[in-house]
């Protein structure tokens, strides 16, 4: 077999890609992005991204699409690729787009709607969610209000982000994703937590604004700052386009991995003082369970790939915690 030319092997004998070629012929200097083309074009599938590339040797998802195939010793050792179909894609824009969404969508509701939802609760235990009356005598409250503003505000700004700022490493991701990422944005941070701070009885149900309530606010705001300005350095480490990885110098990086985690923590905790609901502490518990394993991920692999050029971190998100 010419050194140019690498067989192709179906990862997933049980559920082959049909019309897979026995062989691929690389260009000079093919990328992944572009091998997957090419076998895309020639079995017959439409998305290239459906397709899955893997190291024989290390039976890994070769995820840089611009990893020069002929650079990849496993591949060229063994002479052959591994090829999976990985389903339908969805783009990590479009997914990130839709899930951010639902908060947005949920908390107006729950606001236009609640002469419609809080009195039709019958099954409910007098006074779980106070008495409501009418928006005469129980209205939104001034504290309420601001953390409805709060969510949208927190909301809008990931939208912004995700379609102005962020660069993404991948193309897609399997198009399933988009209903596990959405679950848990449009259920814990939209529906369950709008549900419970509108509520005529809840917590969140006062007009003056306390010493905790100001503190919470200052948290939020400087959270919220503070995850942008991480946000904006992450994207600058990467050129347009790019899948390169580089060693984050930002606020707070000295002291966790990814300290856009911490300052999200840091901003969740500023609406929990003012809110003082069960469901937005749920919300942001089961976030920190995700945060870590994204964050623990992270510091593997910035230590792999810059090696003693990077100073090794403790935690990963929280100083002291995790």
């Amino acid at each position: 077999m010419a050194s140019n030319t690498l067989r192709l092997v179906n990862r997933s004998p049980k559920q082959p890609i049909k019309r897979l070629p026995a062989s691929v012929e690389l260009p000079q200097g093919a990328t992944a992005e572009e091998v997957k083309k090419i076998i895309a074009r020639q079995a017959g599938v439409n998305d290239f991204n459906r397709i899955g590339l893997y190291d024989p040797a290390t039976k890994k998802i070769i995820k840089d699409r611009h990893a020069v195939i002929t650079e990849q010793q496993g591949v060229m050792s063994a002479g052959e690729l591994l090829v999976k179909d990985l389903g339908p894609q969805m783009s990590w824009r479009l997914v990130f787009v839709v899930e951010y969404f639902g908060p947005i969508l949920f908390h107006a509701l729950i606001v236009a709607l609640r002469p419609y939802i809080y009195p039709a609760l019958p099954f409910l235990p007098a006074g779980w969610f106070g008495v409501y009356k009418n928006e005469t005598e129980t209205p939104m409250t001034k504290v309420q209000w601001l953390v409805f503003a709060l969510f949208q505000l927190h909301f809008i700004k990931r939208e912004l982000e995700t379609m102005y700022l962020h660069k993404f490493s991948a193309n897609t991701m399997p198009a399933f994703n988009i209903f596990r990422n959405s679950y848990f944005y449009w259920v814990h941070a939209g529906l369950h937590s709008a549900y419970s701070v509108y509520a005529p009885g809840a917590l969140a149900s006062r007009d003056h604004l306390g010493l905790l309530d100001y503190v919470g606010l200052a948290l939020f705001v400087n959270g919220e700052i503070a995850n942008f300005i991480v946000h904006e350095h992450l994207a600058g480490l990467r050129k347009p386009g790019g899948t390169e990885k580089g060693i984050p110098h930002c606020i707070g990086s000295n002291l966790v991995t990814c300290p856009n985690y911490m300052f999200e923590v840091i901003s969740w905790i500023g609406v929990i003082l003012i809110s003082r609901s069960w469901a937005v502490v749920l919300f942001i518990l089961i976030g920190i369970f995700y945060m870590r394993d994204w964050s623990r991920g992270k510091e593997k692999a910035l230590r792999q790939e810059f090696g003693d050029r990077y100073k090794a971190k403790k935690y990963t998100m929280l100083p002291g915690l995790i």
